[in-house]
């Protein structure tokens, strides 16, 4: 009997570490749309407080009071903020971003017809952001004595001294009016090339999948000094993340036993990566909303369109409704991308999982 009674004791605790993830979870999800919902507030009163008047814009300085009031009811801004707040809130539960003040056409359709664009350059440099990064972590590693580490740790030290935007900037005055090795940052083709046809709406994706590799050529050498200022400049954010987990998974006593017993060495860089990447996978989507963000403003500087020039717009105009559409999809991309970090690190490192105990290496 107490045999019995002791065997079935970690079957128990089993199942109450598998309830307990299973409660995790459950609680993620929920919380997901209320951090959401949370974010939409704080941007209903943000945007309000640009200063200046969509309908008397709109209706003329010289508007009677009237045709004034008539404006304000059509632009949906006749009620108190609260009533506004009512009406955008029901909105957001139907998926309703509402309508545009300066073109009166759908929000969440002017936003989807211009974040595919946008959401390929963040992909895109985030890939070769995060390859970058690891080759780089790769020669401190591998040689942590020699002068390529010293050059690669004092960079990582660089994290957010320069925004993205000056980086663009110097790029465009370096590469394009001195240089001229990069095309005109006036779009994502050159003047003359009409981009295919929507078949994923991602522009650079579907000119491949339509053989127009004419297209394809001229989207990649538009992208190209985009991506890199982008990396350039998030590049040592996920640099120092990465070095400060590797200095003590290369110094652990695991990495050592390895080395002791004549482990191959690709064997034992392999396990320092493992041990070292699971807390840097966290700032990833750190990193990523940061590069959505950062991908936003770099549209507007190289003349991309996406939602960089649609936010821009929508602030010049006074577009209330179209800039905070804008910002609370690109905060449920960010937060999405912040759920899907915490699974990898748990798919990498078990012992990170809710239930699970012990944090021996």
């Amino acid at each position: 009997m107490t045999a019995a009674v002791s065997a079935a004791a970690p079957d128990a605790g089993s199942l109450l570490a598998a309830v307990r993830r299973q409660r995790w979870w459950a609680l993620r999800v929920l919380v997901l749309p209320i951090h959401i919902l949370v974010f939409a507030l704080i941007a209903f009163f943000l945007v309000r407080l640009i200063p200046g008047d969509p309908a008397r814009a709109i209706a003329g300085p010289d508007a009677t009071p009237e045709t004034y009031e008539a404006v304000r009811a059509q632009l949906g801004l006749d009620g108190s903020i609260w009533t506004q707040l009512g009406h955008y809130v029901s909105g957001l539960a139907r998926f309703d971003l509402g309508t545009s003040i300066t073109n009166g056409r759908p929000v969440f359709g002017e936003i989807t017809a211009r974040l595919p664009g946008t959401v390929e350059l963040a992909v895109v440099s985030f890939v070769i952001l995060v390859l970058a990064s690891l080759l780089l972590s790769l020669v401190v590693v591998l040689a942590p004595r020699s002068v390529g580490a010293r050059i690669v740790s004092g960079y990582s030290q660089a994290a957010g001294a320069v925004p993205d935007f000056v980086v663009g900037v110097i790029g465009i005055l370096l590469f394009y009016a001195t240089l001229q090795v990069v095309p005109a940052p006036n779009g994502r083709t050159r003047p003359g090339l009409q981009e295919p046809d929507p078949i994923t709406h991602f522009p650079l994706l579907d000119s491949i999948l339509s053989g127009r590799f004419a297209v394809t050529s001229s989207i990649l050498s538009h992208y190209l000094l985009p991506i890199v200022v982008l990396v350039v400049s998030l590049a040592p954010l996920l640099l120092k993340q990465l070095l400060g987990a590797l200095g003590p998974a290369a110094e652990d006593r695991a990495t050592l036993f390895r080395i002791a017993t004549g482990t191959p060495r690709w064997k034992v860089v392999v396990s320092i990566y493992r041990r070292a990447l699971p807390p840097t996978i966290a700032v990833f989507g750190t990193i990523f909303g940061t590069l959505l963000g950062g991908t936003v403003i770099i549209e507007q500087l190289f003349g991309l369109g996406g939602l960089g020039t649609y936010a821009v717009t929508a602030v010049a105009g006074l577009d209330f409704t179209a800039l905070q559409g804008t910002l609370v999809l690109v905060a449920a991309i960010s937060m999405i991308v912040f759920l899907l970090s915490d699974v990898t690190t748990m798919l990498l490192d078990p012992r990170r999982r809710p239930g699970v105990r012990g944090s021996g290496s």
